[in-house]
């Protein structure tokens, strides 16, 4: 496909509806219409030039702003649909997940799994819709933004005849081209801020031009924040995980690399109390029962040892002691540890006796920890106890066989095997809470349950993001497009000499209001007449203007 040579001498690219120079109109269509279509000044766009290859087809595809839109309110739809069921980041860390959706909604949870919605915004099926609406807005910039460019750089002072007459401002004043009367239009021009240039006694006067790029720089801060969002699925770009931690332990904070380590010294709960905080409490503290007032965790930051070697267990070297709050996080490295959740008095460990139930008699006890419980028991004298079966989270399957529904231990349950030396092969019992249950038949030993041991649990959010400074630029970015495209607007005025003549042609991307206010101030004390709004020809007065202002 040829380039198109205008008669004023200017070569335009194929396709090129308005000379980017002189505008004269270059297809029959343009020559045909009462008005020119200015949007993109007349410019080749190559998604209405080109589309035989497949990199064609696919440039027009992108470059539409249908598709872009559509492929916006998918994105939306889908995010709504993942905020109907929590994400699995927010689930009870009870079972799997694929388990978990099933059991707590049904075929609906199955179908939400199955379909990727359980951790949406990092499914591949979201990143690939993020990526497609970045690749339309960078696409949609550049088909409009370089043509543009290109025609705003390259047109002259001194316009075709046809042009000028179909812009919407247009009027011919006769016998009006006079030197004074063209000097005066230039001074009143100027001092409405046009930027003027002359070129044989005609005027072409702009301002406003770099308003033209806000939509332009919106998509730029759009495919920033797209960039930075997507980032955050780099790893160690963006962390946001909840650490449990039971008083007294110790664990590796996760996104660490196993290099820092938290040990919670206490969890403190403290409650507001009706009787001795401030009366205005009172009435909401009553109705509303415990209220938390305040509750924080005591930790220790520990940082692994250069000396650790891989396989044992790490040396800490301790960082610093904090005092973690709500809205009073643990910082460190970029990471920030926010007090977010507790659990009070779960259960950690339990104490049962080996008894000889016709006597009573006790022969040694056994502590269990409910989070590392160990295979065997030894109680002396022959006496020992093993551990067959542990179920941290007790119930009974739909086989009738005992199951456990978490790795919680909210409902411990244990089989004993009790090996005594007059029962050397053993006796077994299945003991739970309130229940105990001899398979084998009657036994002459049980296990006899003594006291159980509490701890305190607090949930900490692990959070890092280094992509949160990209994603404010780009929001910045944005806002600057917004403030360019809507509060400044681009404004053209022609003033021609033609025969004697003289010939006012005008143009704006929005606000006609305006402009043409602006030209009755620039034309008011010359002998060149208003000239009229083309659209509005024909009409009553009072319908013309309201016409005007919604143009």
């Amino acid at each position: 496909m040829k380039d198109v040579k205008c008669e004023c001498g200017h070569v335009n690219p194929h396709g090129t509806v308005l000379c980017e120079a002189c505008g004269k109109a270059l297809s029959e269509a343009a020559a045909a219409g009462k008005l020119h279509d200015m949007r993109y000044e007349g410019s080749s766009r190559r998604s209405q030039t080109y589309n035989k290859t497949i990199i064609d087809k696919v440039w027009n595809f992108f470059s539409s702003v249908k598709v872009g839109v559509w492929l916006i309110v998918i994105t939306l739809v889908a995010s709504a649909i993942g905020t109907i069921l929590p994400q699995e980041m927010y689930i009870p860390p009870v079972m799997p997940a694929a388990e978990y959706y099933a059991d707590q909604y049904g075929w609906a949870g199955k179908i939400y799994y199955a379909l990727g919605f359980h951790n949406m915004y990092s499914s591949w099926w979201y990143l690939i819709l993020i990526a497609m609406i970045g690749i339309s807005l960078v696409i949609c910039s550049l088909d409009r933004v370089v043509p543009l460019y290109r025609a705003l750089k390259a047109q002259k002072v001194i316009r075709n005849d046809g042009f000028l007459k179909k812009q919407r401002i247009f009027g011919i004043t006769e016998n009006a081209a006079d030197e004074t009367v063209i000097e005066t239009v230039k001074k009143n021009l100027e001092s409405k801020n046009y930027k003027v240039r002359e070129e044989q006694g005609n005027l072409l006067a702009e301002k406003g031009r770099f308003s033209r790029w806000g939509p332009y720089v919106n998509h730029v801060g759009l495919i920033i924040f797209l960039i930075g969002g997507m980032l955050r699925f780099v790893p160690g770009m963006y962390i946001d995980k909840v650490l449990w931690i039971r008083e007294g332990e110790t664990k590796a904070i996760p996104g660490t690399e196993n290099e820092y380590y938290l040990q919670n010294d206490k969890f403190i709960l403290e409650v507001y109390d009706k009787e001795k905080d401030d009366e205005v409490f009172r009435e909401a503290l009553e109705r509303a029962g415990t209220v938390a007032k305040t509750y924080q965790s005591n930790v220790v930051l520990y940082k692994k040892s250069s000396e650790s070697l891989p396989g044992e267990k790490p040396k800490l070297i301790r960082v610093k002691d904090y005092e973690i709050r709500v809205n009073e996080p643990l910082k460190f490295e970029g990471f920030a540890l926010y007090q977010v959740d507790y659990k009070l008095d779960e259960l950690n460990s339990m104490t049962f006796s080996l008894t000889e139930k016709e006597t009573g008699k006790d022969f040694g006890e056994i502590k269990i920890d409910l989070y590392e419980p160990k295979n065997t028991y030894e109680l002396g004298d022959g006496y020992k106890v093993r551990l067959l079966g542990y179920y941290p989270d007790f119930e009974f399957g739909e086989d009738g066989e005992p199951d456990t529904k978490s790795r919680i231990p909210n409902n411990p349950a244990f089989v004993f095997k009790m090996i005594t030396p007059d029962k050397p092969e053993g006796e077994v019992s299945f003991a739970a809470i309130r229940q105990t249950i001899e398979p084998e038949g009657n036994n002459k030993y049980k296990m006899q349950f003594k006291a159980v041991d509490t701890k305190n649990v607090t949930a900490l959010t692990v959070r890092k993001d280094r992509t949160l400074w990209l994603i404010a630029l780009g929001g910045l970015i944005f806002m600057i497009g917004v403030v360019q495209g809507s509060y400044w607007n681009h404004r053209r005025i022609w003033i021609q000499k033609r025969n004697g003549d003289i010939w006012v042609s005008a143009h704006t991307n929005k606000n006609w209001y305006g402009l043409k206010r602006e030209i009755d101030i620039v034309l008011a004390d010359t002998t060149i007449k208003i000239p009229e709004d083309q659209l509005q020809e024909g009409k009553p007065e009072g319908e013309a203007e309201l016409g005007g202002n919604k143009q």
